[in-house]
């Protein structure tokens, strides 16, 4: 699972100034979706990491949580996660949260996720790990 290495390696990544969606590292998340202004970055970022990955890239080339939920080929759709995952969020009017799933314990999901930070925000300033409940996800994408 590489995109869970390639993810890895960008633990601490942040926005630069702090707040902006913006950055070096963030406008090369943005950019592998074909964004090239500010924006929410998580599923950018999740793109980012299985491109960066040399794997087949089967998601939906978008920054967006819901579009990438709602347009993926249902063969990738769990309701049960496993590690390398993409967990989905939704949190209504379109707006969604995800990242990579790097272990599942009990029912917990520990992962690492851009656009996020130490108090779990959807609109963080950086890539970290995080630990959250199965059941705040609605599904998960399994590309391995």
């Amino acid at each position: 699972m590489k995109h869970i290495e390639v993810a890895i390696s960008q633990i601490d990544k942040q926005e630069i100034p702090r707040g902006s969606n913006w950055g070096p590292d963030v406008e090369g998340y943005l950019k592998s979706v074909g964004i090239n202004f500010p924006a929410s970055w998580c599923m950018a970022f999740v793109y980012w990491c299985v491109k960066k990955s040399a794997m087949a890239n089967p998601l939906v080339k978008t920054g967006g949580c819901m579009m990438q939920w709602n347009k993926i080929n249902k063969i990738y759709k769990h309701s049960e996660p496993l590690a390398g995952d993409i967990f989905i969020q939704d949190h209504g009017k379109g707006l969604g949260h995800t990242g990579i799933v790097e272990k599942v314990q009990g029912d917990k999901i520990f992962t690492i996720e851009g656009n996020t930070n130490d108090t779990g925000s959807r609109e963080g300033y950086e890539v970290c790990r995080r630990v959250r409940d199965i059941k705040s996800c609605i599904g998960f994408i399994r590309i391995v």
